[in-house]
């Protein structure tokens, strides 16, 4: 029996803002329109109204009406409440999960599939991390709680009937930490039909949340080297004290935009910099959408979505010196932009909604 004929039940973390996670998402409900939704964290206005005529389930934890800024306040929180998250009336239950989601309980005889973006990080390969990071004073009780998190979240995983990685490096961060090795890999979608070729112009871009682990402060610090000009889309905890640093060396801090703003700031670029690595990388597979080449880390899902030497440039990952030799001596203009776009193309919606049905399919079968 597939999925179509069954009563099907979606789970995404937390619903707060439309980034990629929430766009991959947003793509998964498409293909089943009529399935409800289950999250910890529901804000309407933050998603751009994006699940408007949907049923949305939220957690307990939605009557404290957190929003983005505030959520992560709530870590303690969120592996109890994703249990209860009423999902046991559903046949089939599809998880859309970096963090709590895959720890949903399903009926006893239900499927339950996964597509995982990643671990979550903070009990994982970003543990470390997360605790220098932190103020000293609070670093014992975080360790015990994260502690505490990834014995549920290998508890959680071993519940899960099938996971779906976004990528190589997730499918093999399942493996290392959850010991589970049927993973397939599905790449996440992008609307390549939202972008078009312009005429580039000199500043490069960089498009994501301004968060630690993202590195943001690489590709700064190169483009401060060597002159150039960035612009910045995203916000983030770390908003405040990169614009600080490096506003008055060249870099424009945009916040989020519209989506018609991002697609004609991807057209006019140089090129988009990815300095971190990505488990896929969505913003480096929409730029190419947009005719422009990509500048990323050699590491992660740039090695699935940029072709190097054809579509952009990979170079060793971490490194300031490398980003910015590469952007003072790359000739940006030579790549084609037609190249670019067939590249993308791989990963339409069409094609990421039609191999998850396959392996949703196969799941239940």
């Amino acid at each position: 029996m597939t999925s179509g004929q069954r009563s099907v039940g979606l789970v995404h973390d937390y619903l707060l803002v439309m980034r990629g996670a929430e766009r991959t998402f947003a793509a998964i409900a498409d293909h089943w329109p009529a399935a409800p939704i289950y999250t910890l964290l529901y804000d309407p206005a933050g998603t751009g109204h994006r699940f408007d005529g949907r049923t949305v389930r939220t957690s307990y934890l939605q009557r404290l009406r957190v929003r983005q800024a505030g959520f992560r306040r709530l870590l303690p929180l969120f592996p109890r409440a994703a249990e209860r998250l009423p999902v046991g009336e559903h046949d089939v239950v599809i998880s859309s999960s970096s963090a709590f989601a895959h720890g949903v309980r399903p009926g006893p005889e239900a499927v339950h599939i996964c597509y995982c973006y990643t671990p979550f990080r903070y009990a994982w390969h970003e543990r470390e991390r997360a605790l220098a990071e932190a103020p000293r004073v609070v670093r014992p009780a975080l360790r015990r709680n994260l502690g505490r998190i990834r014995r549920w979240d290998l508890d959680a995983s071993r519940r899960v009937t099938h996971y779906v990685a976004i990528s190589e490096l997730t499918r093999a961060r399942i493996e290392r930490y959850w010991g589970r090795t049927d993973v397939t890999v599905v790449h996440p979608p992008v609307q390549v039909e939202r972008f078009a070729i312009g005429k580039p112009e000199d500043f490069f871009l960089i498009v994501t949340e301004l968060v630690p682990h993202k590195r943001v402060d690489l590709a700064l610090e190169a483009a401060s080297r060597v002159g150039a000009r960035v612009r910045v889309v995203g916000t983030g905890p770390h908003h405040e004290r990169l614009a600080r640093l490096y506003e008055r060396r060249g870099a424009e801090f945009l916040g989020r935009v519209s989506d018609t703003v991002l697609a004609d700031l991807y057209a006019r670029a140089r090129a988009l910099i990815v300095p971190n690595v990505e488990e896929f990388g969505i913003a480096a597979v929409e730029v190419q959408a947009a005719g422009r080449p990509v500048l990323a880390a050699d590491a992660g899902g740039a090695r699935e979505t940029v072709v190097d030497g054809e579509t952009g440039v990979l170079v060793p990952s971490g490194s300031v010196d490398a980003l910015a030799e590469a952007m003072s001596q790359t000739d940006f203009d030579r790549f084609s932009p037609a190249r670019a776009r067939e590249n993308a193309a791989r990963f339409s919606t069409e094609v990421f909604q039609r191999k998850l049905g396959v392996a949703v399919t196969r799941a239940g079968d």
